[in-house]
């Protein structure tokens, strides 16, 4: 009998699997029921997506090409169900948007979903939303528009109301099997002495006691029952849920809270040898299975953290993660106008090697936490953390003098001084404060800053991603204080519905939306045409000669781009070692040399050197 392609990909791939899928079940039979599964979901994969597949085996770097840009919205707050978001596919492609990141939209009940991420059902959409149908025919339209669609995965746990959780909480041992059950707090305690608070203000402790008097582990919330990856079904049922929504024709598979998702006694439960294991496994799943979709891990931590997710040249693990830590840096450099931080950071993520592919952001979905690289700030700075986290906290909620930044903390833990912030990029840049005082010079100084953002992360290796709404300068929507589904979660501040009224601005020159929407499409026109954003180019950062001015060079072939960026409110000059004729792309200045750039108050410069005859 002639081998199938899908033969031919697991050949590839069966030693490694099986070697890895025994070393964490040691059981060769249900290996053999998991190839069957993937067959299975592979047979069911329609032709458009296996041509797709064959499309992208060809050109394995298609997701690493300049002129990918993301957005990632809320269905319901954009276009209030999926047959809504296929409509305005319009509006997101004149965005110049090509790959989109739905928000959670799985089934989960209301008021104990966590947003979207204590998934009840993993083969059913939000009712409100839609159906799982709508959601194909959604992915359908996107791959016509060449846009490839992403979509959360919540790997760590399930919400109470899954069919399993409410098999286990009946007394099934199949399904309590499938969870951490203990009959007593004994065992619990003994996780709870090394297992560090998810949100030790709003759900303290990593389990729950339920009315029978069983306890269950639940990190994130006492509705998310974690679940126990050493059964092999867990695994199994898991990557066949993933693989259901790859064959609907989700391009993108989000791993969220992927660092959780082994749990070993004794241990802080995060980022366990064995949590590589299951990724690399899902990894070679995709390549047999669907190998034109990619993994996205989400994992907020520190580069030398995050950078084993992406795994070895020989052995990959997840094709792109998040660049959080630049992000959370970038907040920082803002409020304190000094680029040192940063700089250190970006030196980091310049040392590692070109494969390893970020998504760049400035705001998302989340909150902002000041995750920074304080014993370091403290060295040189004499920074104190809790008083540091503080003065940012106060700067970006418009308490310290001076501030125009307006933002809401979330879990506000007054005892550690560790609250973590919420807010729109524009609300924090000082737009909806410049709005308030009706002050034309302040908002175009806050336009500015917000530009500039937008081209620091732009200028950076990998896929920047725009917050849905930050392309007309959204501002915060105050009213969740009037849902009593909403207030105790400050997050939906930055959650609110899309402005379309604001959005009709966009091609009006004369107004903030128009000069942010314009100005943004144009730095990603550039940034698609011009052959140094390539992630293969040579990046490293350069001396700039002011405290206040990050300076980052980018090289492919001959060519050669300078970018600076101002954190200060002020004009500043910034000194690179370069001779020779340089052109600024963004408002077409000429340079002789740039050992003395004069750069407005947060403003920035995308400096082409000439090209020699």
């Amino acid at each position: 009998m002639r081998a199938t392609v899908f033969d031919q990909r697991l050949a590839r791939h069966v030693d490694e699997l099986k070697w890895l899928y025994c070393e964490l079940y040691e059981d060769e039979a249900a290996f053999a029921g998991f190839v069957e599964m993937l067959r299975r979901c592979w047979s069911e994969r329609k032709k458009p997506l296996r041509d797709q597949d064959k499309r992208r085996e060809a050109d394995p770097g298609w997701y690493r090409r300049r002129d990918l840009l993301g957005m990632m919205l809320y269905v319901n707050a954009f276009a209030g169900n999926l047959r809504g978001v296929e409509e305005k596919l319009g509006y997101l492609r004149e965005c110049g948007v090509n790959y989109l990141h739905l928000m959670p939209l799985l089934e989960s009940p209301k008021g104990r979903s966590d947003g979207g991420y204590a998934v009840s059902d993993f083969r059913r959409v939000q009712p409100s939303l839609g159906t799982m149908e709508d959601l194909e025919a959604l992915a359908n339209a996107c791959r016509r528009r060449g846009i490839s669609l992403c979509l959360d995965f919540v790997m760590n746990h399930t919400s109470e109301d899954h069919a399993w959780a409410k098999r286990a909480r009946a007394g099934e041992p199949e399904y309590r099997d499938r969870y951490f059950f203990y009959d007593s707090w004994e065992i619990p305690r003994e996780f709870e002495k090394t297992v560090p608070q998810v949100f030790p203000t709003t759900a303290p402790g990593s389990f729950t006691e339920l009315p029978d008097g069983s306890v269950v582990m639940t990190n994130f919330y006492p509705y998310q029952w974690d679940l126990n990856y050493r059964n092999p079904a867990v695994f199994r049922d898991m990557t066949e849920n993933l693989l259901y929504l790859a064959n609907r024709g989700i391009d993108v598979i989000r791993l969220d809270a992927i660092p959780y998702i082994w749990k070993e006694l004794g241990t802080d439960c995060r980022n366990l040898p064995q949590v590589h294991t299951l990724s690399r496994m899902l990894r070679m799943v995709c390549e047999i299975v669907c190998p034109g979709v990619l993994l996205l891990g989400e994992v907020v931590m520190e580069p030398v953290k995050v950078a084993p997710y992406f795994g070895t040249t020989e052995k990959p693990e997840c094709h792109m993660l998040y660049n959080v830590t630049t992000m959370a840096a970038t907040w920082h450099t803002l409020a304190t106008g000094d680029a040192s931080l940063l700089k250190r950071q970006m030196e980091t993520v310049c040392g590692l090697p070109k494969d390893f592919l970020f998504l760049n952001y400035l705001r998302c979905h989340d909150d902002i936490g000041w995750g920074l690289d304080y014993p370091w700030l403290g060295r040189t700075f004499g920074m104190d953390e809790v008083a540091h986290k503080k003065y940012l906290n106060d700067y970006f909620t418009g308490k310290w003098p001076g501030s125009p930044s307006r933002g809401e903390l979330y879990n506000d833990d007054p005892r550690l001084g560790d609250a973590r912030l919420c807010g729109t990029t524009a609300s924090l840049c000082g737009v909806e404060a410049a709005e308030a005082e009706g002050d034309p010079f302040k908002l175009e100084r806050a336009v500015a800053c917000d530009l500039t953002l937008h081209a620091w992360m732009l200028s950076q290796s990998g896929v920047p991603v725009i917050y849905s709404g930050d392309e007309v300068g959204r501002l915060n929507d105050w009213s969740y204080k009037d849902d009593p589904d909403k207030r105790e979660d400050s997050r939906y501040i930055h959650r609110g519905d899309f402005p379309w009224d604001l959005a009709e601005r966009r091609t009006d020159p004369e107004t903030y939306q128009g000069k942010l929407f314009q100005g943004l499409r144009r730095m990603e026109a550039l940034r698609a045409a011009e052959p140094c954003f390539d992630a293969a180019a040579d990046v490293r950062v350069e001396e700039s000669g002011s405290s206040h001015v990050l300076a980052l060079c980018r090289r492919s072939g001959d060519r050669e781009l300078v970018c600076l960026f101002n954190f200060a409110g002020e004009f500043v000059h910034a000194h690179v070692n370069r001779d020779g004729g340089y052109t600024e792309l963004m408002y077409g200045a000429r340079y002789d040399g740039l050992r003395d750039v004069e750069l407005w108050p947060n403003g920035f410069a995308w400096l082409l050197r000439d090209e020699t005859p």
